[in-house]
């Protein structure tokens, strides 16, 4: 009988090609239904399932199953007809239903909702019952065979190489007495060899009850066709599904509109990745690559597997291994790499190993795109080379780890490993490149009882003597009188009403070296994610040459954690001040006060450690940002029926707050249309991160690079977002490119003067703010090159060129109290300096990279470089924790200070993508395009600095309220009438009356 079935179907099934006559169709259909032939196929679910019938018993039982299924048709036409192999009709994917979609689920229809579409019963019957409102299941009944079942054409959603987890809820019902075996399985059809089957799980199932079947499947080569089936129970009893679900950890919708997997979390990209191949799929970059078992006579041998490959005769740091991976790896998603990693060779014991992604598009811009932390690199300057460098050994295996993210669509992407010195081997034993994984975030840290505004310090008042206090080092503390009874200002704005010190203070003497003073331990008094503030009185004795730095420094374990700094001058008292937050679990704190030259006597006065009470703080604020933000508007409403609106009701809504809030793209983030849509929709300034200095414009001397620039320009300009111009110059030494650093005197004057003029006249008019030399107070690159009165010029020819942009400053740490180089003191005294030497400056910029910030203390400095009547800018802000309710609040406390200080003009952050930003855990969106805690609290912070109001028009035809500058829209509704119209508030002091026409 298998001879005669397995020649009978044969050949095209046409209308006009009968492979079978009347006779043979009778026989055939006897033999379905289990005629006096007595031949039966074996039953998968009785022993072992994973013994699948015979090929061709399964051949068989496919090409069959449409007869059975019309046996109500004999006709012999008929029967040659439905013959034809049944191919489940497409779906949109997966729809949205009652139970809500599976987000990477493969399966079409995978609850029924949607009856049996896309569904198709193996030689059976099958309907759907609505279990209950929401809850379908599907009966497949009528089975005559264990084999017979529910099955689903999956082609064309499935690749080779991925694991996929299968899921089903499953029943039965009728005539058993116990439980039944379902299974899970593949039918896999090729074009030129025979189909074959899958087992993929089962599950022993009882009458009146739901179980789940599960199982897993991997294909390693791709069949022409794949349907999934579900099958098992013996003849008679009905089989039972709830849903069914295919998934894999990540997936995406095609343009056919089909829902595919690729590069699950699970599976590495990277092919060949312990070199079990040898060295297929590698090639080197700019090298030789070779294969080893072992190395330098048995000391070197692989830390896992059986090979290692070398980078060997390298003659430049970016020659390493590399290994294309354009098929394998998907834009805008995020990817963790993990690498072993050693070197070898030239005598060189340590060096720099980096991983680095090279990504060409279509129109042919190439990229470098590094692996971790956001760090321009002085070899690649003019492209956006970015790494997080690990220093690999000679002794050692080490593990390289980052992630990256491409956003464009990359024609071709190669990964790479470079670094060291030329003739320094790169070793590696292997290399994973997965999806990174989605972590949760941390939950909001749970803080008890915090006591705000509670000293920690014992015995700050000195009234037992130095008990609890200790000298680091061999100098000597003693108790004495005469330092201030009052709180330093900075704390006094943080406690309020305080009882006074004590006047007493710690004189430490015979001090030798300059880490030498007072300490106490302070370990069991702190809290985890607590923000810390830091105040006392400092000063020094008699003896010092100049100025003395005084720090307060924690020990934190065995790690010093440099705090805050003051430069003290003569025999006065000075305010200290500055704030920390410890984020994981210290075995030991110590806090010390140090810092002046050995030999210098230092006092210490009213030392005060306490927590901060943000709440309170931000109650301030706001009422501080009514007052200063907010302006008295009056609507007066005219026309020819303006006096019937007396008494109408009117409502003002804000639709966008002028105040400006901005934030740093770079030209890769462009190509992202998720950030775009973010990026273009919660701002409206930007600042470009690289694409403007000049080591990006002129990399090399003649070589100029405009198209970045201009690409991030149309953008803003398309959205009528303003621009900030960061940087003409940049004074610090390691910034400037190498082919500048190399030219004589007269030739870099030549250099600066062409560099201002080519930026300014190219971009006349479309830059509102330049920073016109970057960070003066911590480099003099071009002062020391070209006299002090280079920089004063530099403004001045600024000006000339395009006088309708603002000219700033800008430097970092002036916030903060922790770096006596760029105190407000001595930023305004810089800033003094450039005005009397004629530099126009027109704004101060404070860039803001801060940590566990106190709104007291940048407060302070903003009110000190307030005195200027300057515009002051937060030009690069950022803040970091890896707690992103924690980041949250720090963010929230930079964003309230800056809207409530009168002096503040705008504020832009310096990065807001994952991957993309200039420290780490800094971002407000992850790197998928997730919104973290801190980006939402971002975007409720611009919700609360919108206006609404409502009220009636009075008899003099007017509505009062008080609004934040910005676009307003207004509804004005009459007994008959609605009017809506759309109004500006622009910044003012006096109460503004704006004319409405009706």
């Amino acid at each position: 009988m298998r001879k005669l079935l397995n020649w009978c179907f044969k050949g095209p099934v046409s209308p006009t090609n009968h492979c079978l006559s009347k006779s043979q169709m009778l026989f055939l259909f006897l033999w379905l239904f289990q005629g006096s032939m007595g031949e039966t196929m074996e039953d998968p679910s009785a022993g072992n399932a994973e013994n699948l019938n015979s090929e061709s018993e399964r051949q068989f039982r496919h090409s069959t199953c449409s007869i059975f299924q019309h046996c109500g048709h004999i006709s012999y036409q008929c029967l040659v007809l439905e013959l034809k192999p049944v191919v489940p009709q497409r779906s949109d994917g997966n729809m949205n239903n009652s139970r809500g979609s599976v987000a990477s689920n493969i399966i079409v229809n995978h609850d029924f909702s949607r009856g049996l579409d896309s569904w198709h019963p193996n030689c059976c019957h099958a309907f759907v019952v609505p279990a209950e409102p929401g809850r379908n299941h599907v009966v497949v009944t009528n089975r005559k065979e264990p084999w017979q079942g529910l099955e689903q054409d999956i082609s064309g959603k499935v690749t080779a190489g991925p694991n996929y987890r299968v899921c089903a809820r499953v029943g039965i019902s009728g005539p058993i007495q116990s439980s039944a075996v379902v299974t899970a399985t593949l039918r896999l059809e090729f074009h030129h060899s025979p189909t074959t089957y899958m087992f993929i799980g089962k599950s022993s199932v009882s009458k009146d009850e739901w179980k789940t079947l599960e199982g897993m499947f991997q294909l390693s080569t791709l069949p022409d066709r794949i349907v999934l089936y579900l099958e098992g129970p013996s003849p008679g009893v009905d089989l039972l599904i709830e849903s069914i679900v295919i998934s894999c950890p990540y997936t995406i919708k095609t343009e056919d509109t089909n829902t595919r997997c690729f590069a699950p979390g699970d599976e590495n990209i990277i092919l060949n990745p312990n070199f079990e191949d040898g060295i297929n799929n590698w090639s080197g970059r700019g090298c030789k690559i070779v294969l080893h078992d072992s190395m330098g006579d048995g000391k070197v041998m692989p830390m896992s597997g059986k090979f290692f490959a070398s980078a060997t005769e390298r003659t430049q740091i970016w020659n390493g291994i590399q290994q294309e991976i354009t098929s394998r790896v998907q834009r805008k998603l995020a990817y963790e790499v993990t690498a072993m990693v050693r070197i070898f060779g030239n005598n060189v014991t340590s060096a720099t190993v980096q991983a680095t992604l090279w990504v060409q598009t279509p129109d042919l811009r190439e990229q470098y795109i590094g692996i971790g932390k956001l760090v321009v690199s002085d070899f690649y300057i003019f492209r956006t080379l970015v790494h997080i460098p690990l220093q690999a050994t000679d002794k050692d295996w080490v593990q390289l780890q980052g992630k990256f993210l491409i956003n464009a669509s990359p024609s071709k992407v190669v990964i790479s490993l470079e670094g060291p010195p030329p003739s320094t081997d790169i070793l590696l034993n292997s290399f994973v490149v997965r999806h990174a994984e989605k972590v949760p975030p941390s939950p909001p840290p749970v803080i008890e009882n915090p006591a705000f505004g509670v000293n920690i310090i014992t015995n700050s008042n000195l009234y037992d003597g130095t008990t609890q206090w200790f000298p680091l080092g061999s100098c000597s503390l003693s108790v004495q009188s005469g330092s201030p009874h009052m709180l330093p200002p900075m704390a006094r704005d943080s406690l309020g009403d305080h009882e006074p010190l004590s006047g007493r203070y710690i004189l430490v003497t015979n001090r030798t070296q300059t880490w030498m003073g007072p300490a106490q331990m302070i370990t069991d008094k702190l809290q985890l994610y607590l923000t810390y503030q830091v105040s006392a009185w400092v000063q020094i004795g008699s003896g010092a040459s100049g100025p003395q730095t005084v720090s307060v420094v924690l020990k934190v374990d065995n790690q010093w954690v440099n705090g805050v700094q003051v430069e003290v001058n003569g025999d006065t008292w000075h305010e200290i001040g500055g704030s920390f937050r410890i984020e994981k679990k210290p075995d030991k704190v110590m806090v010390c006060v140090q810092g002046p030259a050995s030999g210098v006597d230092l006092m210490l006065a009213g030392l005060q450690i306490f927590p901060v009470d943000r709440q309170a703080r931000f109650r301030h604020l706001k009422r501080q940002t009514d007052k200063i933000r907010k302006r008295d508007v009056i609507l007066k409403f005219s026309g020819s029926d303006s006096s019937s609106l007396v008494g109408a009701f009117v409502e003002v809504r804000q639709t966008q707050n002028s105040f400006p809030i901005g934030a740093c793209v770079n030209r890769t983030n462009i190509d992202n249309e998720d950030f775009v849509d973010f990026f273009t929709k919660h701002f409206n300034w930007a600042v470009f991160g690289n694409e403007l200095k000049w080591y990006w414009t002129e990399p090399q001397q003649g070589n100029f690079k405009y198209k970045d620039a201009d690409d991030i320009l149309t953008l803003c300009q398309s959205h009528n977002m303003e621009v900030r111009g960061h940087c003409i110059f940049w004074e610090v030494e390691n910034m400037v490119q190498s082919w500048v650093k190399s030219l004589n005197t007269n030739d870099l004057r030549t250099a600066v003067q062409n560099r201002l003029n080519g930026l300014l006249t190219r971009y006349k008019g479309k830059f509102k703010h330049y920073d016109v030399n970057n960070e003066m107070l911590h480099g003099s690159f071009y002062q020391d090159h070209l006299g002090k009165d280079i920089r004063a010029n530099m403004f001045k020819t600024a000006n000339q060129l395009d006088p309708t942009a603002t000219l700033f400053v800008n430097d970092y740490n002036v916030e903060n109290e922790c770096d006596i180089r760029s105190s407000p003191e001595k930023y305004i005294e810089h800033i003094l300096d450039l005005q009397e030497q004629g530099a126009p400056v027109g704004g101060v910029g404070i860039q803001g990279h801060i940590d566990s910030p106190v709104g007291p203390i940048v407060c302070s400095a903003l009110d000190k470089l307030g005195i200027l009547g300057l515009p002051i800018w937060f030009t690069e802000l950022d803040v970091s924790s890896v707690n992103e309710y924690v980041r949250a609040d720090d963010l929230e406390v930079m964003l309230r200070e800056a809207f409530a200080h009168p002096a503040v003009e705008g504020v832009m952050l310096w990065g807001i993508w994952e991957l993309f930003t200039f420290r780490k855990n800094s971002h407000l969106v992850n790197a998928e395009g997730d919104v973290n805690e801190a980006g939402r609290r971002l975007l409720s912070l611009k919700q609360e600095w919108l206006s609404d109001a409502h009220g009636q028009v009075d008899e003099q035809s007017q509505v009062e309220f008080r609004g934040f500058p910005g676009s307003y829209e207004v509804e004005i509704v009459g007994v008959s009438t609605k009017v809506s119209k759309t109004f500006v508030v622009d910044k003012g002091e006096s109460p503004l009356v704006v004319s409405i026409n009706l």
